[in-house]
């Protein structure tokens, strides 16, 4: 019997995959504990309509983070910290530092979507790296300056 995964199975397949199954094993398992549909063709035709709806998404969210991506490569940000003397600062510009400018400027991104190489301690310009998709990084410069 062919079945339609609503969920993933370990050892049979991930979710909208379609598989070949025993008769008793997607009546009695897989049924029962909604982790899968029959193939019908009404069935078949909704899970082709998801995987288009989902792709359409995905392409979306790309060609949005590539348009973001060409403005944030232009872009280079200030952060005002404590510092003291030698121009050390009082602990260390963090990914969620970085990311409420980004948001003052119109930019929403995750703080656990920006790359800091080495922890940012002092004073200066520094090179930090925004994962904006799976395909698409970019890398902005933020500049460290002390407070009055």
């Amino acid at each position: 019997m062919k079945v339609i995964l609503i969920s993933d199975v370990k050892g049979l397949g991930k979710v909208d995959d379609v598989v070949e199954v025993n008769d008793g094993y997607a009546r009695n398992l897989l049924f029962k504990k909604n982790l899968a549909l029959e193939a019908t063709p009404v069935n078949m035709n909704a899970i082709k309509l998801k995987k288009g709806s989902q792709a359409e998404k995905a392409r979306r969210e790309l060609l949005e983070a590539r348009e973001n991506g060409n403005k944030l490569a232009e872009q280079r940000l200030t952060l005002s910290m404590k510092a003291g003397e030698g121009g050390r600062l009082y602990g260390a510009v963090t990914a969620m530092d970085i990311a409420a400018v980004l948001e003052k400027q119109g930019y929403k991104i995750d703080k656990k979507h920006i790359l800091i190489k080495n922890p940012i301690k002092a004073v200066g310009s520094f090179e930090v790296t925004l994962k904006l998709h799976a395909d698409v990084s970019v890398n902005i410069t933020i500049d460290v300056k002390a407070l009055a």
